[in-house]
């Protein structure tokens, strides 16, 4: 299994949500790339990079944090937030993102997503599922969809899609743990797709649960930056 580490960007500052909330933000460090350096250095190889100014506006905003830490270090990068047209996925890429992480187009422009797909290739994207009571939600965990999770899976991984992460909004930042109920249903669901599990890890059996259940990766944030689990807790996963 994956460990991915996230870094969530506003005013370029690394930033962590709780269940989502802007209002409920702690800035970890004013330099994302210190951070980035940081993962590179206990032998972390992925990056999870969330733009959240981009998501709560629906443009990318924070492309230069991107930019920086993809030049500066190996981390394979994937990036995510207000990546809603084919210039911010150019953007992304051009700006050194090894993926796009697509939530609320994938759920709101099946066609303009398709677009991408057949423009790029659907390896260099992986589908952001957020939810919350079962449901979808999507621009920044501010709108609820009517979209059930596995409907989205299923649309996609028809057209080769096959990475895909999700996090329970419930869950996220709140160091309760993740929902394993959920990730082993998707699985027993969708088992040819690469599940990355996100929101509420918080302890190294979590990780070891999550990769029982047959998850392919795990995003882990607030539990990093709050030294529940130390970076070099990890080397077991590498």
């Amino acid at each position: 299994m994956t460990i991915i580490p996230a870094i969530d960007i506003i005013e370029g500052k690394c930033v962590r949500l709780t269940r989502g909330d802007y209002a409920q933000q702690k800035i970890y460090n004013e330099d994302p790339l210190e951070v980035a350096k940081q993962f590179e250095d206990a032998g972390l190889q992925r990056l999870h990079l969330v733009d959240l100014d981009g998501a709560r506006t629906g443009d990318v905003k924070n492309w230069k944090v991107l930019e920086k830490i993809a030049s500066q270090t190996k981390l394979v990068v994937d990036f995510s937030g207000g990546i809603s047209t084919q210039k911010n996925v150019e953007i992304s890429f051009d700006s050194g993102a090894a993926f796009a992480s697509i939530g609320s187009i994938a759920v709101k422009d099946e066609q303009l997503f398709t677009g991408w797909l057949l423009t790029f290739g659907p390896d260099r994207f992986i589908i952001g599922a957020d939810v919350k009571d079962g449901l979808i939600v999507i621009k920044g965990w501010t709108e609820t969809t009517q979209m059930q999770l596995s409907a989205l899976i299923e649309k996609y991984k028809t057209k080769g899609v096959k990475q895909f992460f999700c996090t329970d909004v419930q869950k996220d930042g709140l160091l309760e743990g993740p929902s394993i109920l959920l990730y082993k249903q998707i699985m027993n669901e969708h088992p040819s797709i690469d599940l990355i599990a996100s929101g509420g890890i918080a302890t190294l059996n979590d990780l070891d649960e999550l990769r029982e259940a047959g998850c392919h990766g795990a995003i882990i944030g607030k539990a990093i930056y709050e030294n529940k689990i130390p970076l070099s807790a990890l080397q077991k996963f590498l």
